[in-house]
């Protein structure tokens, strides 16, 4: 990644999270109540 200064980072932290959210909402949409099971399965499979 080239060279950023803070603002610049901090309004990517926030483009970043505010895609997270319509990601997550997304999701909700089409697991319901197994949304949180399925990204905590993914996430342990990942790391």
């Amino acid at each position: 990644m080239k060279s950023r200064n803070g603002m610049e980072l901090a309004q990517l932290i926030i483009l970043v999270d505010l895609f997270r959210d319509e990601l997550y909402e997304e999701l909700l949409k089409r697991h319901g109540k197994h949304a949180l099971e399925l990204l905590r399965t993914a996430q342990n499979e990942t790391y």
